[in-house]
C-alpha cells in the first residue's frame, strides 16, 4: 500500500513540476516576443503605440495561467477538480444502482 501512495505522490509532484515548467516557458516566450514587438513598434511607427494592446491581451492570459499554476484561483485548483471528479463519479454510481 505504501508504494502505491508513493507512486501517486510522485505522479502528482511530476504534474505540478510540468505545469510550472510550462508556465515559465510561456513567460519566457512572452518576454521575448514582447521585446521584439516593442522594438518594431518604436522603430517603424512610434507615433502610435500599438504594442500595448498585445502586452495587455497576452499579459492577461499569462496572469490567468500563473493563477492556475500557483493555485491562486479557488475554482481552478486541483482540490476543486478532485471534488468535482468525485461528485460526478458518485452521481454516476448512484444512477447505476437504480438501473
Amino acid at each position: 500500500m505504501e508504494t502505491n501512495n508513493d507512486f501517486e505522490n510522485y505522479n502528482r509532484a511530476k504534474k505540478k513540476v510540468e505545469k510550472i515548467k510550462g508556465f515559465y516557458s510561456h513567460l519566457t516566450s512572452y518576454i521575448v516576443v514582447m521585446a521584439v514587438l516593442i522594438f518594431i513598434n518604436l522603430k517603424y511607427s512610434p507615433e502610435y503605440l500599438w504594442f500595448f494592446w498585445t502586452l495587455l491581451g497576452w499579459g492577461t492570459g499569462l496572469f490567468f495561467h500563473a493563477m492556475n499554476v500557483f493555485n491562486f484561483a479557488p475554482f481552478l485548483n486541483t482540490d476543486w477538480e478532485n471534488r468535482k471528479i468525485k461528485q460526478f463519479m458518485d452521481e454516476e454510481n448512484k444512477n447505476n444502482k437504480f438501473e
